[in-house]
């Protein structure tokens, strides 16, 4: 008989708090240029690097296996949103209702964006996820901030790279373009960096609590399977 697979206290509660984080980031967030002292960004970059910031402290003390099964749910989340908001932009609206184009401009987000996103996070985390979980062996779980530091520097840029051309390259303009990708990747990596200190508190706190300090040793690290070890 096989053995049960081992279930932890909290582990549920940040996937949660993943999938929550991720669908606000994405659906509130990229509609919005803002300027800020002459700095041009993304509002989403905000928020979308406590998704990173969760990914790493998923890592870190679960392992890549269990951080798989929550970039899964967290891309079904995000594959069910941005269906429904494509069929409910698309129902006529009521006699009366004078908000369509509001919603539309809202919520009406085209193919391509939809597109961008999913794949730029879909890259974007399993790149994270996959150096933090090499980094954690080839340091022997020592400095802590280098991989927490240096998986956002890789999972980060992939996603910059990929979602910003993808979404927007034709549609705004090359120095737009360059300029919020530029501003929006160093804004990611420094938010990674200023969490480091909240980060090592977390991590702590749940090795503690959950008895779990993996390490990814045997494991089998293609995107496409939800196996966890047992």
């Amino acid at each position: 008989m096989a053995a049960p697979i081992r279930s932890y206290r909290y582990y549920d509660l940040i996937l949660g708090a993943f999938v929550c984080v991720l669908l606000c980031a994405n659906l509130i967030g990229p509609a919005k240029i803002a300027e800020v002292h002459g700095i041009t960004f993304g509002a989403g970059v905000l928020f979308f690097p406590i998704s990173y910031l969760f990914g790493d402290i998923l890592t870190e003390v679960y392992g890549y296996a269990r951080s798989r099964r929550v970039i899964w749910s967290g891309l079904t989340a995000l594959v069910f949103a941005s269906l429904m908001s494509a069929v409910v932009v698309a129902l006529p609206p009521a006699r009366g209702w004078h908000d369509q184009a509001a919603y539309e401009t809202i919520f009406g987000q085209t193919p391509r964006i939809v597109f961008a996103s999913i794949t730029a996070f879909f890259v974007g985390e399993f790149v994270n996820s996959f150096v933090l979980a090499k980094m954690k062996i080839f340091t022997a779980g020592r400095w802590l901030w280098t991989r927490t530091v240096g998986s956002t520097v890789c999972g980060e840029g992939v996603d910059t790279l990929v979602f910003y051309p993808v979404a927007f390259l034709g549609v705004w303009s090359p120095r737009l373009l360059g300029d919020v990708m530029l501003a929006n990747y160093i804004a990611k990596v420094l938010w990674e960096v200023l969490a480091t200190p909240l980060t090592y508190r977390i991590v702590a706190w749940l090795k503690r609590v959950e008895h779990e300090d993996y390490y990814d040793r045997d494991t089998d690290f293609t995107p496409f399977s939800l196996r966890v070890p047992r």
